[in-house]
């Protein structure tokens, strides 16, 4: 059955392959991306892949929040229903790390941006609907005041794994209290070292082959041994759903994450206004 897929960072690196085995399997993907001319050179490319799937783009820079509304809005102004949300789009280092919005851009684009993204779509995701978290083998004890901007982290490690965890945080929190009222959420570790653009600038290394990270998340998103584990974690190095960091498994501290993360975005949002809004209490 043809499913209609949002996949954040799909133009290179595991979000590209994803996508390009999505589209080969017949499903509609709506393509993310930040840069405009390799959005439509990827979106050329797998256009033109046999299959019968079909992909579709849209642009939008997830470091800056105040875009991530119109962005939601156009994906439900050209489709009715999502079945698979996929925050795929993450940033290990970056030349300048902090965002137009006073914050790292890992913690932006890794934690805060995937979590308002998913709010703004639960309607088209409705209670059959799957959101499928890009999280990482590396997972830290998170800083509240580096993610909320008041203090600067200098090690590009550190905060990759802080945003990480704090994402596998709120994946559980979210799916808790969703229930069987919402999508499910799952967050998967698609496998260490694989040969991204990003673990190659990190590290000097080419990496493994990235349809292991690619094969995994599509499983996640499509077969039936997902569709009732909303909440877990799945980690693809040992290939089976395991423990995450003991903090995402602490409800009272998943619980003060995501009160941080709506924080963060009713100061940014809604600066004039002092009440939070937002699905999570």
């Amino acid at each position: 059955m043809e499913k209609t897929i949002l996949v954040t960072g799909a133009t290179d690196g595991i979000g590209l392959e994803t996508t390009r085995m999505l589209i080969l399997s017949g499903h509609t993907v709506i393509l993310h991306g930040r840069n405009p001319e390799k959005l439509e050179k990827v979106k050329k490319g797998l256009s033109a892949l046999p299959g019968g799937g079909r992909a579709e783009s849209h642009l939008s820079d997830l470091s800056r929040l105040t875009d991530i509304d119109a962005f939601s809005t156009a994906v439900a102004e050209r489709h009715e229903r999502l079945d698979v949300l996929i925050n795929n789009a993450g940033i290990y280092s970056a030349p300048d790390p902090v965002t137009p919005d006073g914050l790292d851009v890992r913690f932006a684009v890794n934690t805060i941006a995937p979590y308002l993204l998913t709010r703004h779509l639960l309607p088209l995701l409705g209670v059959s609907g799957r959101v499928i978290n890009l999280s990482s083998a590396a997972q830290s004890p998170v800083n509240p005041d580096a993610l909320a901007g008041q203090v600067t982290l200098s090690d590009d490690f550190t905060v990759y794994a802080q945003s990480k965890l704090a994402l596998t945080m709120w994946s559980r929190h979210m799916a808790l209290l969703l229930k069987d009222k919402g999508p499910a959420v799952i967050a998967v570790n698609p496998g260490s070292m694989l040969g991204s653009k990003m673990v190659q600038e990190a590290f000097g290394k080419p990496g493994k082959d990235l349809g292991i990270g690619a094969r995994i998340v599509c499983r996640a998103a499509l077969s039936d041994e997902f569709a009732t584990v909303s909440g877990r974690y799945f980690d693809n190095d040992t290939g089976q759903f395991t423990s995450p960091h003991p903090d995402a498994l602490n409800e009272k501290k998943n619980k003060e994450m995501v009160r941080l993360i709506e924080t963060v975005l009713a100061r940014i949002l809604h600066p004039n206004c002092h009440e939070k809004s937002g699905l999570m209490k």
